[in-house]
């Protein structure tokens, strides 16, 4: 059957930068319309990782012989079940997304994807055929001898093309797409491509005013040093993870490094992680707004009526 001509199920997109109200308007919608959330945030994966990643307080239940986590009596997927000493791919989270979207509509109830990883958002959305190559450790670790500017130089002479839309300062995202082109022989940005839509989606961003958005990345990084964010970055040193994993690279953890080796001071880590997530929220608006396709909305009422008529479609 052609595509145009068969009806394809529906997904609902939640989206927009740190702090921009994803967590709680995604909720209120999955009880409006018999939801359920698959997180598409890269940090909220891991396990032990809670303060740093503004994980909301939740609770794993069982439903039969799977578990399932819930927030507010809300099931959410894909979010803290992950050893923060494990890697995770884009093309994982693809396939599993897609499967729990799949599981919601078999359920009878509407998969909503909420969150800010605008790469994880655009695998689903746009089926991406994701190139199959698995982290390897040997060839990492000569990565993380280099900076990210060398590793940056010589993503230009593999693929100019993702090295012109990574983030510079992103070690992380370089070494995976170092990773890809050398051990597949082929540009990561060739092996990037659409497949055939799975879902009938509906994107909904979340629209705040700058000055309004700084203000709560602000108060919330003041919130997450009242909640214990350091000693929750001590438990995890304790345990011996590694400040070169992908978990501990994250905004709200590597601040902390030079911290916990005596260099910097608490005010001068609270400071930066407040600069690099205000940094961070303004490339996440920078890749949502290449999206026509995305429907912004300023107040939640607006959202839920654009979801509603789109589901009677």
């Amino acid at each position: 059957m052609r595509q145009e001509n068969r009806k394809l199920p529906k997904l609902i997109v939640i989206l927009g930068s740190t702090t921009c109200g994803k967590t709680s308007w995604s909720i209120r919608l999955a009880k409006k319309i018999n939801g359920e959330i698959i997180s598409a945030d890269s940090r909220q994966i891991y396990k032990k990782m809670t303060i740093g990643t503004a994980k909301s307080p939740g609770e794993w239940k069982r439903n039969g012989i799977r578990r399932t986590y819930y927030i507010e009596d809300v099931p959410h997927h894909l979010i803290d079940f992950l050893d923060p000493g494990k890697f995770f791919t884009v093309a994982e989270f693809r396939d599993k997304a897609i499967k729990y979207a799949k599981m919601a509509h078999a359920n009878a109830r509407i998969p909503i994807v909420a969150g800010g990883t605008g790469l994880y958002i655009h695998s689903v959305v746009d089926n991406l055929q994701i190139p199959r190559v698995p982290p390897n450790r040997k060839l990492r670790k000569s990565f993380e001898e280099k900076t990210p500017s060398e590793l940056l130089t010589w993503l230009e002479n593999l693929d100019s093309k993702t090295a012109q839309s990574v983030d510079p300062k992103n070690k992380r995202r370089i070494i995976r797409a170092l990773e890809v082109c050398i051990l597949s022989g082929e540009p990561f940005s060739a092996q990037q491509k659409k497949g055939e839509s799975i879902f009938d989606t509906l994107q909904i961003g979340i629209e705040v005013p700058r000055e309004v958005l700084y203000e709560r990345i602000d108060n919330r990084v003041d919130e997450m040093i009242q909640q214990g964010l350091v000693e929750e970055v001590r438990n995890l040193l304790r345990q011996k993870y590694s400040w070169s994993l992908p978990s501990m690279s994250g905004i709200g953890y590597r601040q902390f490094k030079k911290y916990f080796e005596g260099i910097d001071e608490l005010d001068e880590v609270i400071r930066k992680l407040k600069r690099d997530t205000r940094r961070y929220a303004k490339r996440q608006a920078s890749w949502f707004k290449r999206d026509p396709r995305i429907k912004w909305c300023l107040e939640y009422e607006e959202a839920e009526r654009s979801v509603v008529e789109f589901l009677e479609k």
